[in-house]
């Protein structure tokens, strides 16, 4: 046991000397809409990532095996097929956080303080 690292240690709550007022966001209902909106489309752009099979890299070509009929030979060839990517869709779920951001700033109520 080392003593003198323990009197390093404070279990007191940190005290700011100044007041601080945090920014406090509440959503109305249409920001709320609007944000379970924005969540619904990623997690349908996650959901047809998995329905594509999950790749990590978004592929234009996959390679198939294919028999030969005559000489009884599997070779392997090249076939044009669109693969979804993780990077495809962590790119659309960027955009889609971005404009359901911007309009949920929009949304928002304006509050006149009174002096």
């Amino acid at each position: 046991m080392v003593p003198s690292l323990v009197l390093f240690i404070n279990h007191k709550p940190l005290r700011l000397k100044q007041q601080h007022n945090g920014i406090k966001m509440i959503f109305n209902n249409k920001q709320k809409r609007t944000a379970y909106l924005g969540l619904l489309i990623m997690a349908a752009a996650f959901l047809v990532w998995i329905g594509f099979g999950g790749e990590i890299f978004t592929k234009t070509q996959v390679l198939v095996e294919k028999q030969d009929e005559l000489f009884n030979i599997t070779y392997k060839e090249w076939k044009e097929q669109f693969v979804l990517g993780l990077d495809y869709t962590l790119g659309v779920s960027g955009i889609i956080s971005l404009v359901f951001s911007a309009l949920i700033w929009k949304q928002r109520t304006k509050k006149l303080k009174s002096s």
